[in-house]
């Protein structure tokens, strides 16, 4: 059978485990598999780009909801501003103090990204960041991972039943064929990002 939304996940789980006593606890296998290829996966569906506003005087800026790993951070000035990413112990060294300015530097803590130096006036920023995939629920019934990769929710359902259905000779098989679906996908997202033309390195000194 087709396994293109929530529902029909539950049914394929339900008929490949192949247990009456495990369907209340089919939500909760869906829930641990997303937790895990969260934290697996880094591919260009999981990317999204958002915008907000520095503040005055302030340093902190609140991380975006399902954010889970930074791509790029910049200040939308003209020409564009750059932000690096330094540890939370240098940036005490360099930002510690109240010195106020456009950023050039940002770290994270907890759930806050903070700027050096302050800003010294408000100003766009541009964050390009993973997010965790959205959630299949009864109501959420599709996301792109259901539609793109249904075999990785399969299996990794499947597999965080394991604790259910200790010993089943079965669980190695998924684990394999779990792995596999996840490296192929990473493995093609990477292809994608470097496909086309040869990467050439640019003379950012020079004028043509």
């Amino acid at each position: 059978m087709a396994i293109s939304n929530y529902s029909e996940l539950n049914t394929a789980v339900a008929n490949w485990l192949d247990r009456d006593d495990l369907t209340d606890r089919i939500p909760e296998f869906i829930a641990l598999a997303e937790a895990r290829f969260n934290r697996l996966l880094r591919v260009r569906a999981m990317e999204t780009k958002q915008t907000a506003s520095t503040v005055a005087s302030q340093r902190n800026l609140a991380l975006p909801t399902n954010f889970i790993q930074m791509r790029n951070l910049q200040i939308n000035t003209s020409p564009i501003t750059s932000l690096e990413y330094v540890t939370p112990e240098m940036y005490d060294r360099l930002y510690g103090g109240s010195g106020t300015g456009t950023p050039k530097a940002y770290t994270i803590l907890a759930d806050e990204i903070q700027l050096g130096p302050i800003p010294a006036s408000a100003q766009t920023i541009e964050m390009l960041f993973y997010k965790r995939f959205d959630a299949l629920t009864a109501s959420a019934t599709t996301n792109w991972m259901i539609t793109n990769a249904p075999d990785v929710y399969l299996y990794g359902c499947l597999l965080e039943a394991e604790p259910f259905i200790m010993n089943d000779p079965r669980v190695q098989l998924w684990a394999t064929a779990f792995q596999q679906a996840i490296s192929d996908m990473q493995e093609q997202d990477n292809k994608d990002r470097h496909s086309g033309s040869a990467l050439r390195v640019k003379n950012t000194g020079a004028n043509y």
